[in-house]
């Protein structure tokens, strides 16, 4: 065999072996794409309906394009909904405050100071995140009725704050177990105390971490609907899950009002994880010490 044939067959082979993988790559992008569309659809769907007529509501077959579309939805959503959107906000940044105020120095105790029973502690955070909410809010039912503070955004932001606390803490347990014990101990001998080792030291290393925190805190309590309906659901200040929830009666649906007010909501946690979704997956000791 020559030089020449076997140079022939080596090119044959190699553009063979290339058609297969960009076929393959195609392949794998269209049922990407595919799967994509089918989990999108729901939403897509909620903005098609958010822009439809109620007469066109029961419409057999329906719409797929808001084509006679309307924005009495949106309307709504700005003359009805702002007040709800505002208070679901401040309960959110509420609970975010408080959940990294109390899992933050706990975190950081778990990782660095081991104090005795930290490991029961930890199995305790395990088994709270497996409460039913509806049982907790129960509780803080029977606790807010004698306490008086039914119906107030401070009781809802302590009842969302015990659903994220315990998360938190394991994930700031587990971020901080990775800070590099050398970095702590050049802080002490530079004079730092505990306190001003977590503040200065392990908080900045921990951005990450709180991002994640902060992320998962507020997204449960912008979508929190039990302890909202339980605890506040006679007060003057209601997050948007109860707004949602207004539009719904025993014989009329408001649905485009009702999609409209979904989309809406939606916004903002949709802009909170497209900002931070790199952070959360980003490492948590990211240069902080060089080797």
């Amino acid at each position: 065999m020559t030089a020449t044939t076997r140079s022939w067959r080596t090119t044959r082979s190699w553009r063979a072996t290339r058609s297969w993988r960009t076929t393959r790559t195609w392949w794998r992008t269209l049922a990407g794409l595919a799967l994509t569309a089918i989990m999108l659809f729901p939403v897509y769907w909620m903005i098609n309906v958010s822009f439809t007529k109620d007469r066109n509501m029961r419409k057999s077959p329906p719409d797929l394009f808001p084509v006679d579309g309307t924005l009495d939805g949106y309307r709504a959503v700005l003359d009805q909904q702002l007040p709800y959107l505002g208070t679901s906000l401040l309960i959110g940044v509420g609970t975010v405050a408080l959940t990294v105020a109390l899992a933050a120095p706990a975190g950081y105790a778990l990782a660095k100071l081991r104090p005795a029973g930290g490991g029961l502690l930890g199995f305790v955070l395990l088994i709270a995140q497996m409460i039913p909410a509806i049982i907790m809010a129960m509780g803080f039912y029977a606790v807010y009725l004698r306490l008086g503070v039914l119906n107030t955004v401070g009781g809802l932001v302590i009842a969302d704050s015990t659903i994220a606390v315990p998360f938190a803490v394991l994930v700031y347990t587990a971020f901080m177990s990775g800070i590099p014990d050398e970095l702590i101990q050049a802080a002490k001998i530079d004079g730092a105390g505990v306190l001003r080792t977590f503040w200065s030291v392990v908080m900045p290393v921990s951005r990450n971490a709180t991002i994640t925190v902060s992320l998962f805190a507020f997204l449960w309590a912008w979508s929190d609907f039990v302890f909202a309906s339980t605890l506040d659901g006679s007060g003057t200040l209601r997050p948007i899950t109860l707004g949602i929830y207004r539009y719904i009666g025993n014989n009329n649906q408001e649905w485009n009002a009702i999609m409209a007010t979904a989309v809406v909501a939606s916004v903002p946690a949709t802009v909170l994880l497209v900002i931070a979704q790199r952070y959360v997956s980003a490492g948590v000791t990211s240069g902080a010490v060089k080797d």
